[in-house]
């Protein structure tokens, strides 16, 4: 009997953590990152802030859960693009994976910029177990596993890494030994260069900057992946009709 109550208890407490964090979501919507406040998430839900502190001790831990949420979500998003398409067919894989990214974004501004607008640096120990910090490197496996996986079919010819800047060297062997990845140095110097560029033209779709000159961004966007694609010697996938 007291197992019983422990779960219904437990299940409360999930289920209004959840609540927490959907109403700071749809603050977020409606009012903007100022507007998510723990007060301003209390009077939507009929809380006072001393009980919402009793579920995230201050704001920066409801922000830290609800972008862990967001990347979860997009995570999953990528996934299943990715899953859709045969393992045998590397370059449609990744060409859908980033679509998908892409499309994901354009419909959630507002939570992109959460995730996206602050730095992602190496988290200190202290932080290790960060809801926001794990959800970030699941996010970050969808692209590397996929490059994995696209260097270990077919390895490429690459500039050599003792061509580098010695500075570059230092800094990707550092990531290197960060994520324990497989790839050779080379390689993935190539990896974060290819995400750069992406990364780096999504921003500035979402954050409207780039509409000086383009009113439709997605064929600048699917130049880019033609691009991406060449790089790692990658048949592109044009987009499916709708």
């Amino acid at each position: 009997m007291p197992q019983q109550t422990s779960s219904r208890v437990q299940k409360r407490r999930q289920a209004t953590l959840l609540e927490i964090r959907s109403t700071a979501r749809q603050l977020l919507h409606e009012h903007g990152p100022t507007g998510v406040t723990v007060n301003a998430v209390a009077r939507e839900m009929g809380m006072s802030g001393p009980a919402v502190y009793r579920y995230y001790p201050s704001h920066d831990a409801l922000v830290e859960a609800v972008i862990a949420d967001f990347y979860q979500e997009l995570t999953a998003t990528m996934h299943a693009a990715r899953d859709a398409c045969p393992p045998e067919q590397p370059g449609r894989r990744l060409t859908a994976t980033c679509r998908s990214m892409r499309d994901w974004a354009i419909r959630h501004p507002g939570e992109f910029g959460w995730m996206f607008a602050s730095p992602v640096v190496a988290a200190p120990d202290t932080d290790a177990e960060s809801p926001r910090l794990r959800a970030g490197r699941q996010f970050e496996k969808v692209f590397l596993d996929q490059f994995v996986d696209i260097w270990e079919r077919n390895p490429t010819p690459l500039r050599p890494f003792k061509d580098l800047d010695p500075s570059l060297q230092r800094q990707v062997l550092a990531y290197a030994a960060r994520v324990d990845s497989p790839l050779p140095p080379e390689a993935l110097h190539q990896f974060l260069t290819g995400w750069i560029r992406l990364y780096g033209l999504l921003c500035m779709e979402v954050l409207h900057q780039l509409d000086f000159a383009y009113s439709d961004l997605e064929p600048v966007f699917e130049e880019n992946l033609r691009e991406l694609c060449a790089m790692h010697h990658l048949e592109y996938d044009p987009p499916r009709a709708s």
